[in-house]
């Protein structure tokens, strides 16, 4: 009898534990919630000009942000020293110019770099451009032979060629439909991309990537309120800006950050912290991303600190199954881009992402916005399908799948036309 009852017991644990997360992904099962005021102050008193939105607000709503989810940066690290790796003034059949460098970084011993891909488009004076990370090394942008391949660490993927890690020349392009370059181009933008996984490996392992230039004494990963991997990456794209600020032929007062799904929240959160971007654009980042938190549909806060515990700050576990005592929502970081134009993007089947939660956090950022004289998101019921609302505050749902496609390009460059370049 005690074995059979010892029997029912690990089932029982064993069939809990392998028991699958249970999405909410049906309006009608989303929790009661209260979102806070992105113009109250944690004090209570309201933010009624852009004065007080500087003075007061905004700066304890990224410090809470920044301890409680993203993480700090300990200390500074800027560029050592910058090495022309190639460059060519007859690009893509003669209409650009491609250039790569590589941004070095030494401290304690250690060094780190990665590599700058730029296209350009050959016109006189300086560009503006977008700049975004990849996921899978630069050369996978297009199939352009001359792109270097990085050595650093990649997951596997024998499709690809991946094996053992190595990024190898038969992924080459692979990943070219994200990555409208000859488009871009014509458009009258430039093009910037760099391996994320350069600057910050993406896997549960603090030893790699830039966090141990930054260590101190014995330090073996970063402390509780110390940056997770999407502040590293975010890092990484304002070291890139202090380079651009060096170029001659890109407009360093025009530099439109963009990234897709966890590269999403990478952008939104470079450009909340770095203000020197002219405008950000997220396309499907979802939960740690434009997707409110407290809605808990799709990912949650539980399910993204287990699946990826290296990209958020150890204290951001805290809020795992316990978002109704976060004292901020996502609006509220989106809100920290302000006055500069934002673009938040969705995709119809991508429930994971919560395109009505993405859609929510722009309209309700909108009223900092609005603080600035700019004009945010006033409807209060999302948009039809690939009909955008391009706005200081701009935001579409489109059909299909997550992703980036040549249906949001269109609309990042028309937006980016109007409201940058």
């Amino acid at each position: 009898m005690n074995k059979l009852i010892l029997f029912f017991f690990f089932f029982t644990l064993m069939s809990g534990a392998s028991a699958q997360f249970q999405a909410i992904e049906n309006e009608d099962d989303v929790p009661e919630y209260k979102l806070p005021d992105p113009l109250k102050a944690f004090n209570g008193k309201n933010i009624r000009n852009t004065k007080k939105w500087e003075s007061k607000r905004r700066p304890e709503l990224l410090k809470f942000f920044t301890q409680n989810m993203y993480g700090e940066i300990p200390g500074t690290l800027e560029i050592s020293s910058v090495e022309l790796l190639e460059k060519s003034a007859s690009a893509l059949n003669g209409a650009a110019e491609r250039k790569q460098v590589d941004l070095y970084f030494k401290n304690s011993g250690k060094t780190l770099h990665f590599t700058v891909l730029m296209y350009l488009p050959k016109t006189a004076g300086k560009k503006p451009i977008f700049l975004g990370y990849n996921f899978l090394g630069n050369h996978t942008i297009t199939d352009d032979v001359n792109i270097v391949i990085s050595s650093a660490w990649a997951p596997d993927n024998p499709s690809y060629g991946i094996i053992n890690n190595q990024l190898t020349e038969q992924s080459r392009g692979v990943g070219s439909d994200r990555w409208p370059v000859e488009k871009i181009i014509d458009a009258g933008f430039g093009l910037a991309t760099i391996y994320y996984g350069e600057v910050d490996p993406d896997i549960d392992d603090f030893s790699n990537g830039i966090h141990p230039l930054l260590y101190v004494d014995d330090q073996q990963q970063p402390a509780d309120n110390e940056w997770g991997a999407i502040t590293a990456w975010a890092w990484g794209l304002s070291r890139t800006m202090d380079y651009f600020e060096t170029d001659d032929s890109i407009d360093e007062s025009k530099v439109i950050v963009l990234g897709h799904s966890r590269l999403g929240k990478t952008a939104l959160w470079a450009g909340a912290r770095d203000q020197r971007f002219a405008a950000v654009i997220s396309n499907n980042s979802g939960c740690g991303g434009a997707a409110l938190s407290k809605r808990r549909f799709g990912e949650t806060i539980w399910r993204i600190n287990r699946s990826f515990p290296h990209w958020f700050c150890k204290n951001f576990k805290y809020y795992s199954k316990n978002e109704e005592k976060l004292p901020v929502d996502q609006h509220e970081l989106i809100a920290l881009i302000a006055p500069r134009p934002v673009y938040i993007a969705s995709a119809e089947e991508d429930l994971w992402a919560d395109p009505k939660g993405e859609f929510l956090s722009a309209m309700y950022a909108s009223p900092v916005y609005k603080l600035y004289g700019k004009e945010g998101i006033d409807l209060t019921e999302m948009p039809a399908l690939n009909q955008p609302i391009q706005n200081t505050v701009a935001y579409h749902i489109r059909t299909g799948k997550h992703n980036i496609t040549d249906f949001d390009w269109d609309q990042y460059l028309k937006w980016a036309t109007k409201y940058v370049k």
